[in-house]
Parts: C-alpha cells; structure tokens; sequence
C-alpha cells in the first residue's frame, strides 16, 4: 500500500483511479454504446428498406416513365448515358459509391439501343423473361449485383446496381454518425465533470477534517453532512469512532482492574514476608508463610486468567482439532476431583460415550475450566456440581449446574463483566472466569447463558456451540 505521506509523481497522479475519470469515462462509454445502438438502427432500417421498398425498383420504373415518349433510339441512348453519368457523379460525391449502376436499353423488337461498356466484361446473365418486374441478383468478378428488369410499349430496360457489403454500409454509416456524436461529446463531458467535481467536495471537506484531527481523538467528526448520500457515511464514522471509544474505556478500565487485583495480594505478600523477617514467634511465621503462599497463588492465578483472556481476544485463531469431546470432559473432570474432594462436593457427569468433532481446543479448555472451576468454589461444602454433554444436530450443549447460593437475578447481566464479583461470596476470586467463558464461547461462534441450577437452587451455565459441517 502506498504510504500517503509520499510525494506523488506526475506519472502516479495521472494512472491513479479518481471518481472523476470514473464518472467521465462512464460517459465515454454511454456515447460508444448510444452509436453502436445507433448503428444497429440504421442497420436494421436499411435491410428492412432493401427488402420491403427496394429503392431500385422506384428507380428503374421512373427510368421507363421518361423513356416512354421518346421515339428515337439514338434519343434513349443518350438519355440512359447521361442518366448514368450523373447517377455516377451523385453517389461518388455522397460517399456511398459501392460501385458504378449499369444500364442496358433494347427497343421492343430486342434490339439492343444501349449497353454501359463494363457489360461486356461482366457476362452477367441475360434477361429473363420470368423475371420482369422482379429484382433479382446476380455474381460477377467478385461482386454481387441486383438487377432491375421492365419494360413499356417502346423500350426494354435492364439496371445493374452493385450490391453493398452489410462492412461497407456499417463502415460507412459509422463514419457519418461519428462527427455527431463527438460534436455533442464536449456538452455532455465538462457538464458531468464538473457536476462530480463539484459534488466530491463535501467528501473531500470530510476527509480533510479527519485527516487534521489528532491521532488520539475519537470523538464524533462533527461534520454535519447536509447531503443525504454522505450522512450514512458520517454516521458510521460516528458510530466507530464510538466503538473506539468504548473499547479505549473499556481497557483503560481493564488495566486499572487489573492492576488494582494484582496490587491486593502484592500488598499481602510484601506484609506477610515483613512478618515472617521481623517476627521472633514460629507461629506467626508459620501463618505468615502460608498467607503470603495464599496471595502468590492467587496472584500466579490472576496472571494465567489474564493471559488466557489476552489470548482469546486475539483476531488470530488457532486451527480447530480432532478430538472426542466426551472423553476429552471426563479427562478435564477428574482434574478437578481432589479439589471438589476437598469440600465434600459431588461431582457427576451426564454424556455420551463417546462424541467425536473439530473444536478450538484451548477455547474449550478456557470454557471448561473456569465453569467447573467457578462451581466447586462457589458451591456450599457437601454440595453438588453436575456436568452435562449432548450434541443436538449442529450444536454442542455444554451445562455446568450446582446446588450453591446461586447468583441473584439482580446481579446476573453482570456477572459476565471483567472482574465483577457479586456480593455475599466467602470464596476469593478474581471476576474474570465468566467473562473468560463468554469470551471463548463468542470466539467459536457460540453463546453462553445463566439459568437454574439443580433443584430449584444454585446456578445453571449454558454454552451452545456450532459444530462443524463435516463433523
């Protein structure tokens, strides 16, 4: 991509694509399609002419007329001539001379009175006395001739018009309409170009306002568009630069959360090794030692969420994996055994034998996880926490239930926020595994979504996500 800031050559200003030229050329081509449609008129109109009202036959019919009160051979003769020699002159000076009309007079005995000389070269057919009053061609050194025959009291008439090519009567028609056409290009091109000109500069004032404005400015562009084609465009203008705005909030937002959860257990460490280097009691080191490992855990455990939530807020995406997904839950499962042992708590787990697909593997891991681990924390000792696996046609259901506290309905649009906890929890966390889980569902193009927990108690988690179609 070209840097903006390079200076541009002559030569990049004249190939570089601009509205402008667009519209022009535009028109450009309207003018060569409205002369080819043109052309094709005239075309069709001239074959239709040829077959329904052969100017020939109008031609040769008024010959005879003129003819028919001359008495002296040597009269028509030089009738026809002079009538050929002017024929001759006329087409030649209107541009459409396809070649030379050539006559043949015999009185009514059939005695030839007068023949142009190329006849003789030619050995076109004699008449044919079928053929009176029908115009009917003929070949002869390449060329094609219609041939006019009739006939009155006196004379016998025979015209030998050269027939024109379909090329020359394109070549030549084209040629005449040509001038026109160019003729009217120029009052049709700078009106055009100046009305795109001239309706380009609100767009240009547009985009040299954005261009002025401060790289770290994400306010509304403020441009008041008064034209109705530019105003969808300041609107999305407006509406991304809100965006910017909110996601800018949002993770000043994260980084000041973030740093405040990971100054908490920093405080508690640095204290608790104060302790533990002053104290001359073994028993307030002991509980010092083990407050101080408690914060480290949970900082060490703050730290993988962040990662794992930069991770799934990255655009690029690892490729999906083959894998059984029930075998896959219960391997996952059993990790969180002694933890849940620990308390007292029930784990149970409702799939199917065995449920093979292509999934994004450290999405679901991120998923399972933080809502398995999320129950076992959250739920009162001796509790239970039930995990359910189905397929149902293209989706994959995955539910995490427990018999806890639960979350209260006042609180659950909330809980998926970064680092929100709801209140009355004894449990520490850091408010980031559910909206870890939200985010790994939305990155495999699914959905999760809080419910009832078991037994009309506690809490329900239930992602949906698409499987793919070969799965």
């Amino acid at each position: 991509m070209t840097d903006p800031r390079t200076p541009r050559t002559a030569w990049t200003r004249l190939t570089e694509p601009t509205l402008v030229r667009r519209s022009v050329v535009s028109v450009v081509l309207a003018f060569v399609l409205v002369w080819a449609v043109l052309l094709g008129y005239i075309f069709i109109t001239y074959k239709h002419t040829i077959t329904n009202d052969p100017g020939l036959q109008k031609y040769g019919d008024a010959l005879l007329v003129s003819l028919q009160d001359l008495t002296d051979p040597a009269h028509a003769a030089a009738a026809i001539a002079s009538t050929e020699t002017w024929t001759y002159i006329r087409r030649r000076q209107s541009g459409i001379f396809p070649g030379k009309t050539l006559h043949a007079l015999s009185d009514a005995a059939g005695n030839p009175v007068f023949a142009s000389p190329e006849l003789k070269t030619l050995n076109l057919p004699p008449r044919q006395p079928q053929a009176v009053g029908v115009i009917t061609e003929a070949s002869a050194q390449g060329s094609v001739y219609r041939i006019y025959t009739g006939h009155n009291a006196r004379w016998a008439l025979q015209v030998f018009e050269p027939k024109r090519t379909d090329s020359a009567f394109l070549a030549y028609n084209g040629r005449f309409i040509l001038p026109y056409l160019l003729l009217a290009m120029p009052f049709v091109l700078v009106p055009v170009w100046l009305s795109v000109r001239n309706g380009l500069k609100p767009l240009q004032q547009l985009a040299s306002r954005i261009a002025r404005r401060n790289t770290d400015d994400l306010q509304p562009v403020g441009f008041n568009a008064r034209h109705r084609e530019l105003k969808p465009l300041e609107q999305s203008l407006d509406t991304l630069l809100a965006r910017m705005r909110q996601k800018v909030e949002r993770e000043r937002a994260f980084v000041q959360d973030a740093a405040h959860e990971i100054r908490t257990p920093l405080a508690v460490i640095t204290a608790q090794a104060h302790v533990m280097a002053r104290s001359q009691i073994e028993e307030e080191r002991t509980q010092a030692q083990a407050h101080m490992e408690q914060a480290i855990a949970r900082t060490s455990h703050l730290a993988q969420q962040l990662l794992d939530l930069a991770a799934l807020d990255e655009a690029q995406r690892p490729a999906p994996r083959d894998l059984d997904v029930a075998q896959w839950l219960r391997a996952a499962l059993a990790q969180a055994v002694p933890q849940a042992m620990a308390r007292q708590i029930e784990l149970s787990l409702d799939a199917p034998d065995t449920l093979p697909t292509r999934l994004d593997l450290p999405a679901l891991e991120s998923i399972v996880h933080n809502l398995i681990d999320n129950a076992v924390r959250y739920t009162t000792a001796g509790g239970n926490v039930a995990v359910g696996l189905r397929q149902d046609g293209a989706l994959l259901h995955l539910v995490v239930q427990d018999d806890g506290p639960g979350i209260p309905f006042t609180e659950r649009s909330r809980v998926f926020e970064r680092f929100y906890r709801g209140l009355g929890h004894a449990a520490n966390g850091s408010g980031l595994g559910l909206a870890i889980v939200r985010q790994a569902a939305l990155r495999m193009g699914g959905k999760v979504q809080i419910g009832e927990g078991l037994n009309g108690q506690g809490v329900g988690f239930f992602v949906s996500i698409p499987l793919p179609h070969s799965a």
